[in-house]
C-alpha cells in the first residue's frame, strides 16, 4: 500500500488535476484508491462532481479527532475510487493545530484504521508548507511534485526539496520522492523543452518519463465533475495520466498485470 502526497508550494501547477486524474487512472487499472482533499479550496471534490457544502463528511473532523476516518469517506462515480472531501472549516485548521498534541501526526494516526482498505491513498496538499502539508508528508510513503513548465519552476522545486529533506530528518525518515511530474507541457514552446531539460539534468530518473501536455480536455473535465479519463478517454491529457499511473504502479513494485476497468 502506498500513500502518495501531491505537493508543491506554488499554486496553479496542476496539483489537484493531477491527483484526481492519477486517482481515476489507478482505479481504471483496478487499484483501490482513496483521494484525500487536504486543500481548503476543496477543488478535488468539485472536480469529481461533489457540490461543496452539501455533504457532512470532511477531512477536518478527522484531523481534529472529532470524527472517525471511516465515517468521512464518500464513493465517487469512478468505480474503485473514494474521496475524503475538504470543507470550509479546513481553512482554520492551521491555527487549530498550533496548540494540539502530536500535531504533525494527526492525519497519520487517524488514517490507520482504513489504510488496509486501499492500494493507494492519494493526498492533494494545499499550496503551502504549513501543518496540513506537514501532516500529509508525515503519513506519506511517497511524494510526487507536479511542476508546471515555466521559468521559475526549478527554483521553486529546489526550495520544496529542501523542505522535504527536513521532513525526512525530523518526522518521516522513510518518505521517498517518487518523482517530479512535468505538467502543462507545450511542445510548441521552447521554454517547456528548456525547463524539461533543466529538471531532468537536476533530478535524473526521479522525473517521470511521461509529461502531461497542456490540453483543453483536461481543463474542461472538472466543470463536468469528471476526471479527464472519463470525460474524454482518447484525449492526449487523459492518455498521459494513464501512462503516469502505470509508471507509479511500476515504481511501487505493484507487478500485477495491468488492465483497463470497463
Amino acid at each position: 500500500m502506498k500513500v502518495i502526497a501531491f505537493a508543491n508550494q506554488k499554486g496553479g501547477v496542476g496539483k489537484t488535476t493531477t491527483a484526481i486524474n492519477i486517482g481515476a487512472s489507478l482505479a481504471a487499472i483496478k487499484r483501490r484508491v482513496l483521494l484525500i482533499d487536504l486543500d481548503p479550496q476543496g477543488n478535488a471534490g468539485t472536480g469529481l462532481g461533489f457540490v461543496r457544502n452539501q455533504h457532512a463528511q470532511s477531512v477536518h473532523g478527522v484531523i481534529m479527532g472529532t470524527s472517525a476516518a471511516q465515517d468521512n469517506i464518500l464513493a465517487t462515480n469512478v468505480v474503485g475510487m473514494h474521496i475524503m472531501p475538504s470543507s470550509p472549516a479546513l481553512s482554520g485548521a492551521e491555527v487549530e493545530l498550533l496548540d494540539m498534541e502530536n500535531r504533525e501526526y494527526r492525519l497519520r494516526d487517524a488514517l490507520a484504521p482504513v489504510m488496509d482498505h486501499y492500494d493507494y491513498i492519494l493526498i492533494d496538499c494545499p499550496p503551502a508548507m504549513g501543518f496540513l502539508t506537514l501532516n500529509a508528508l508525515t503519513v506519506a510513503t511517497d511524494v510526487i511534485v507536479p511542476l508546471q513548465c515555466e521559468f521559475y519552476a526549478l527554483e521553486g522545486l529546489q526550495h520544496l526539496m529542501g523542505n522535504v529533506s527536513e521532513i525526512q530528518k525530523k518526522w518521516n525518515p522513510s518518505l521517498n520522492l517518487m518523482g517530479v511530474l512535468l505538467t502543462m507541457y507545450d511542445k510548441r514552446n521552447n521554454l517547456s523543452k528548456a525547463v524539461e531539460d533543466d529538471v531532468r539534468a537536476a533530478f535524473g530518473d526521479r522525473v517521470f518519463k511521461t509529461v502531461v501536455p497542456r490540453n483543453v480536455r483536461i481543463s474542461e473535465a472538472p466543470s463536468h465533475g469528471k476526471p479527464a479519463l472519463f470525460y474524454d478517454m482518447t484525449s492526449p491529457g487523459a492518455q498521459a495520466y494513464l501512462r503516469v499511473a502505470t509508471e507509479i504502479v511500476d515504481a511501487s513494485g505493484d507487478a500485477e498485470a495491468l488492465g483497463i476497468r470497463h
